[in-house]
């Protein structure tokens, strides 16, 4: 198939693994520029017909693999973190730690 190939909803919920009515609430809120996936935000493009923009959503099949990119889930790398030191010695603090009687 190629990229300039439209989508209905349904398929393109299909093809996303996601249910439609999930994929219309994601449409409304790219259009309000609050639909974040996967901790980024992400605007997606689609087609509506009708005169008034209450007709069929059509989606290309490009944008619909852009949006499983972005849903991939990578291997993250583990980050390596030093082991806590113990401190014997606090900064501004000159005199033994402790109890007076237990010195």
């Amino acid at each position: 198939m190629s990229g300039d190939h439209l989508c209905s909803a349904r398929e393109a919920a299909r093809r996303l693994g996601i249910s439609t009515t999930c994929l219309y609430d994601w449409l409304g809120q790219s259009d309000r520029g609050v639909l974040v996936l996967r901790g980024k935000p992400i605007t997606v493009d689609y087609f509506q017909t009708g005169r008034q923009g209450q007709g069929r959503i059509q989606i290309e099949v490009r944008e619909i693999e852009r949006i499983r990119e972005a849903l991939r889930v990578r291997p993250q790398p583990l980050v390596q973190r030093r082991l806590p030191t113990v401190q014997s010695q606090w900064p501004g603090i000159h005199v033994p730690l402790g109890r007076p009687d237990q010195r």
